[in-house]
């Protein structure tokens, strides 16, 4: 399996693709400057404190002030709250806690009103962005993520990524952490960490022991709503969280970029250096790698499944929806419940991409096709929890009910990538609008293989607009010359100037319009 990440330069940032076996599996935009971004530390102003939620919100300079729950306060509150008033003082310099005297872990049933006054500063850090008309989500649990370690100030433990399996390497890394941590400071064990050894363990956690102390400095003299310490750019975060040994090659289309991630590759990860490359092509990097193509296909309302089948995503404030659909695959299977099991499965491992794709979160409940079986319904539970296994994301998928739904929670903490399809019509010039216009080529080729091969059409005509005649006839070899050397049948094309780019008609040799079972037909219909 070949793991590959595109980097596209943009005006005000860049965007980025993970490709996995040359399909998009992640994408990412990073338009730059980003705020409030999961991970970035502020030093908030206490504005309300509110009892009856048990809760407090709090000014770091977002337009609505952000969500601090008790719950989120964690135990080691009253040590940082000390920590910070010593800093602002100035009486302790840096940020070394081995001198520092920890307090009690604050009641976990205690009242907000305890801890929280107005206008108290105190240092916050964004664990869900604005979503909606929801400002921030905060907590007071500070941590740092690096590449092998996350570093936990006020803290004592030392815990191992659950994905780690092997005890004897559990063991090896606690007493290896152990034995190099600061005083005063918790460890979490990334899942990467399994295998490697001191050198590049101690490096990392040196680093991430830097960036506390660096911005504890920015603390003593910083302002109510000054970021005190940063996440990492898109890039790198992303580049933090995915590379792996499978990792096969960066590919970058700007020299800014390229040094960036070439640097950030060279300090984490020397031994892969090699695998960023400079794109200097003349087409567009996205359009090179084919990913403008997979965007236009995976953001729609409606998503094609290659079997035939084809899933519906709705989304509300509350919940996604998804709904899956047989479309024509009802015609090639022996009977309904083989049907629906083959088209449930594909739509199974599709939607676990959608997810990801979109970065969906929240409530998710997916319609399967009905199935009677119970084996079979047990089938696409086992398959769905395999799949969302390659998702970073915390999440839970419960089997599906006595309805045919499953419901899926997947962790939200920023936005669902939202990725605009729609065009304007060529042929009503917006009066309505249709889904990308990109996609009617493959349509074609789907229904062209299904009247070939399903239905044996044979002397099969194709009426279409000029554009798209000229499209499959162009070139000594073209696109017609193909289709009969894959189907030994040769596909009659006619112009027809009456209808609009996305439009087409099959005819039989009699003349008369072929009716096909449509999959999507609101793919490429006006709305």
């Amino acid at each position: 399996m070949s793991n590959e990440l595109i980097i596209s330069a943009a005006q005000d940032g860049c965007r980025i693709a993970l490709l996995k076996d040359k399909q998009l599996v992640e994408f990412h935009e990073d338009l730059g400057g980003g705020k409030f971004v999961v991970g970035d530390i502020y030093l908030g102003t206490v504005k309300k404190v509110v009892q009856g939620l048990n809760a407090g919100f709090i000014d770091i300079g977002y337009e609505k002030d952000a969500f601090l729950h008790y719950l989120d306060l964690g135990a080691q509150f009253g040590s940082l709250q000390k920590f910070t008033k010593l800093v602002r003082a100035k009486k302790i310099t840096g940020g070394r806690l081995d001198k520092f005297q920890l307090e009690k872990d604050i009641d976990k049933h205690g009242k907000i009103g305890q801890q929280l006054s107005r206008n108290q500063l105190i240092p916050v850090q964004v664990v869900k962005e604005p979503i909606s008309t929801k400002g921030p989500r905060l907590s007071c649990e500070i941590s740092i993520a690096g590449r092998y370690l996350v570093l936990v100030p006020f803290g004592s433990g030392v815990n191992v990524s659950k994905r780690i399996s092997s005890s004897d390497e559990r063991k090896r890394l606690q007493r290896l952490i152990q034995s190099i941590k600061p005083e005063n400071f918790g460890v979490i064990i990334r899942t990467v960490a399994e295998g490697k050894e001191v050198a590049e363990l101690d490096k990392d956690l040196r680093n991430l022991v830097k960036t506390w102390e660096d911005g504890i400095t920015r603390m003593v003299e910083g302002n109510p709503r000054d970021k005190i310490i940063g996440e990492l750019s898109k890039t790198s975060s992303v580049l933090r969280d995915v590379l792996n040994e499978s990792f096969d090659n960066v590919h970058v289309d700007d020299k800014k970029i390229y040094e960036e991630v070439k640097n950030y590759i060279r300090t984490n990860a020397p031994d892969k250096e090699k695998i960023t490359k400079l794109y200097t092509g003349k087409a567009k990097i996205f359009e090179h790698y084919g990913i403008e193509k997979q965007i236009k296909s995976a953001f729609g309302q409606t998503i094609s499944l290659r079997g035939g089948g084809y899933l519906i995503i709705e989304h509300t404030e509350a919940l996604h929806v998804i709904d899956v659909n047989s479309g024509n695959k009802s015609n090639r299977e022996e009977n309904q419940e083989t049907t629906a099991m083959s088209v449930n499965i594909e739509a199974a491992r599709e939607i676990a991409r959608q997810l990801r794709l979109r970065d969906m979160g929240g409530i998710i409940v997916v319609d399967f096709i009905d199935m009677r079986s119970a084996e079979n319904k047990k089938v696409i539970f086992q398959t769905m929890k395999d799949q969302m296994e390659l998702d970073r994301a915390k999440h839970t998928v419960l089997p599906l009910s006595k309805f045919g739904l499953m419901q899926i929670t997947r962790e939200r903490v920023r936005p669902q990538m939202n990725i605009a399809t729609k065009e304007v019509c060529p042929t009503c010039n917006g009066t309505g609008n249709i889904m990308a216009s990109i996609l009617i080529t493959d349509q074609i080729e789907q229904h062209i293989e299904h009247l070939f091969i399903k239905q044996n059409e044979t002397d099969l005509v194709l009426a279409l607009h000029p554009f798209l005649f000229a499209y499959y006839t162009k070139g000594i070899i073209s696109k017609r010359v193909k289709f009969f050397f894959k189907y030994k049948k040769w596909l009659t094309l006619v112009r027809d100037s009456s209808l609009g780019i996305t439009e087409f008609h099959f005819l039989n040799k009699d003349g008369e319009q072929i009716e096909i079972e449509q999959q999507n037909t609101s793919a490429l219909a006006g709305e």
